[in-house]
């Protein structure tokens, strides 16, 4: 648990040593983390660290070894299908390729999650749509087909689909990945504005470090398997780390070696004469 000014809250993610692998590569060893209500996480570190992995294993499509996941007090791994399926109405998930379906219309995809899990009425599924549109600034932008949006306009719509059921929590992969300065400008903006807006708690899951860190309230930093560092993005840039110093400010040379591990050089070479 965190201290909130005066007020000890729960997470609404609890991870505990955590482990979890694909075949003989190991993902998780011991993961611990907690995700807080209302506030912006982060989760940041290389590509192939298992930041997407992470969703996928709180959204309970995919199962630990050991350890557990909680999630609004609920253990994920030991809910049956119809239990999973509730949890998951209380998350929205933003795709890192937005996902949106090619076939039907910006209306049509953020409408589609509001039929396919409510009974409302044609008229008020209308009015919510337009909300959502409305939320992400592309309410003139209804009648358009994926093709027809550019890539942040694509995950913006993606964006309002994911908070179409009003969602307690959304988790976001990879959101800027393949943005230009003013579309990924925006997706910063909107997220943090949505999370406070709606009273969201918001898991971002990115290795843009600059843009994530300027709307996180918290940061954890994932490598080879465990938490190499977390806290505040600002303690973070002064953290003794030598590992979080080289990932944040981009360093060539530290504890990440620019060479795959290798036979010695000169070893390689005069073995290749030999034979």
């Amino acid at each position: 648990m965190q201290e909130t000014g005066n007020k000890t809250q729960e997470p609404v993610v609890r991870v505990r040593d955590l482990k979890f692998a694909h075949g003989d590569r190991v993902v998780f060893d011991g993961v611990d983390l907690d995700i807080m209500p209302g506030c912006v996480t982060a989760i940041m570190g290389p590509s192939g660290s298992g930041k997407t992995t992470l969703l996928k294993l709180i959204g309970g499509q995919l199962r630990p070894q050991s350890g557990s996941i909680h999630v609004y007090g609920e253990q994920v791994s030991a809910l049956n299908r119809r239990a999973l399926y509730r949890l998951r109405r209380r998350m929205g998930m933003l795709f890192q390729s937005g996902a949106l379906l090619t076939d039907i219309t910006v209306f049509e995809n953020v409408a589609y999650p509001i039929r396919e899990h409510t009974g409302l009425p044609e008229s008020l599924v209308r009015n919510l749509v337009l909300m959502k549109l409305q939320a992400v600034g592309l309410r003139g932008a209804a009648g358009l087909m994926p093709s027809e949006l550019s890539g942040g306009m694509a995950r913006r719509v993606a964006l309002a689909r994911a908070i179409a059921l009003d969602p307690m929590m959304v988790m976001y992969d990879e959101p800027f990945t393949g943005q230009d300065p003013i579309s990924m400008g925006i997706l910063v903006k909107l997220i943090r504005e949505l999370n406070d807006a709606l009273n969201l708690t918001s898991i971002v899951v990115s290795h843009d470090v600059r843009e994530t860190a300027a709307i996180a309230d918290y940061v954890y930093l994932l490598s080879e398997g465990r938490v190499m560092d977390h806290g505040k993005p600002e303690s973070l840039w002064k953290s003794a780390s030598a590992w979080s110093q080289q990932f944040l400010n981009g360093l060539p040379d530290g504890p990440v070696a620019f060479h795959y591990p290798a036979p010695d050089f000169r070893d390689d070479l005069l073995g290749a004469c030999r034979t």
